[in-house]
């Protein structure tokens, strides 16, 4: 199946576009309603309402192409293995609509893949490839990635197209594999900015009670050395505000593909570096997102 042309390319963005501002509709319209609760942890929240964008977000996406996969927070629809599939969060930021502060998204990729799990285990590792994305998060023996010392690692998928978008805000995040990154249509950059001192740097507590372990000291050294720290709640968000220049980097241990493939891609187009690793645990990494200039300083500290 050959559907990576550049005209089923602009097609599946446009699909994949509508379907975010569909789901984005519905957040809207239940905002200040009293939000139905399905599951609840210490550190996490499913609500009905992200089961609902999710299907809505399947409907719209499934019709123009029936064939391809979905690999979705609240599901999956055919074989994530598949050689193409959407990777869908409903709702980036459940925990933040819950309690209606409006700071919450929806994120849609599109991914290819690009190698099997042979050819992933025996081949050496590379340099990550633009747009590209792991598929599996485990340990190195299992995984379907390689990873050198410096924690590079081949994946399995290339992403082909990212869209986010913030329904409170109306800013629409977009990005292929050969495009510019746009913001409501408009060509977007990180930033410059090189010296610690100077940036805001995000980052943030992934639902895993392992990744406090990780994270606070990190928060502990970035505070002093930075101009400020963000904890903004909706990883896919604080990861399109590095491609737009608003913040300088992004940093979180224990996120999930759906949490970053769309905004991952976005980066890269936007100049930025999308640096990953994966982690023990069903499709789990550490991440570093940044301008590209800053990676270096951050894990002298981290």
């Amino acid at each position: 199946m050959n559907l990576v042309t550049k005209l089923t390319q602009h097609k599946a963005l446009e699909c994949a576009i509508s379907a975010a501002r569909s789901a984005g509709k519905l957040m809207r319209a239940n905002f200040n309603s009293v939000k139905k609760v399905n599951e609840a942890t210490q550190h996490d929240i499913k609500l009905e309402l992200d089961v609902r964008c999710q299907t809505l977000i399947e409907k719209a996406l499934r019709k123009p192409f029936p064939s391809i996969a979905i690999l979705g927070e609240e599901g999956t629809v055919g074989d994530p293995d598949s050689e193409f599939r959407w990777v869908v969060d409903p709702i980036d930021g459940t925990v933040n609509f819950t309690y209606n502060i409006p700071h919450a998204c929806v994120s849609i990729a599109l991914q290819q893949r690009v190698a099997d799990r042979r050819s992933a285990s025996s081949a050496k590792s590379r340099s990550l490839s633009p747009g590209s994305v792991g598929e599996r998060g485990r340990e190195p023996s299992e995984s379907q990635s390689t990873s050198d010392s410096t924690g590079q690692h081949e994946d399995l998928y290339k992403t082909l197209l990212g869209v986010v978008y913030d329904p409170f805000c109306d800013e629409l995040w977009s990005a292929t594999s050969a495009g510019p990154a746009l913001l409501n249509g408009r060509p977007i950059h990180v930033s410059k900015r090189r010296k610690l001192e100077e940036t805001i740097i995000s980052i943030g507590f992934a639902k895993q009670s392992f990744t406090m372990q990780v994270m606070l000291p990190t928060l502990n050294k970035l505070i002093p050395r930075v101009r400020k720290v963000r904890l903004m709640g909706a990883a896919a968000l604080s990861m399109v505000y590095v491609a737009a220049g608003r913040f300088d980097a992004y940093l979180e241990h224990g996120l999930r593909l759906w949490d970053i493939a769309a905004g991952g891609l976005i980066i890269e187009r936007a100049g930025g570096e999308f640096f990953r690793q994966p982690l023990d645990g069903p499709f789990t990494y550490r991440i570093i997102a940044n301008n590209g200039l800053l990676r270096g300083p951050i894990e002298k500290l981290a």
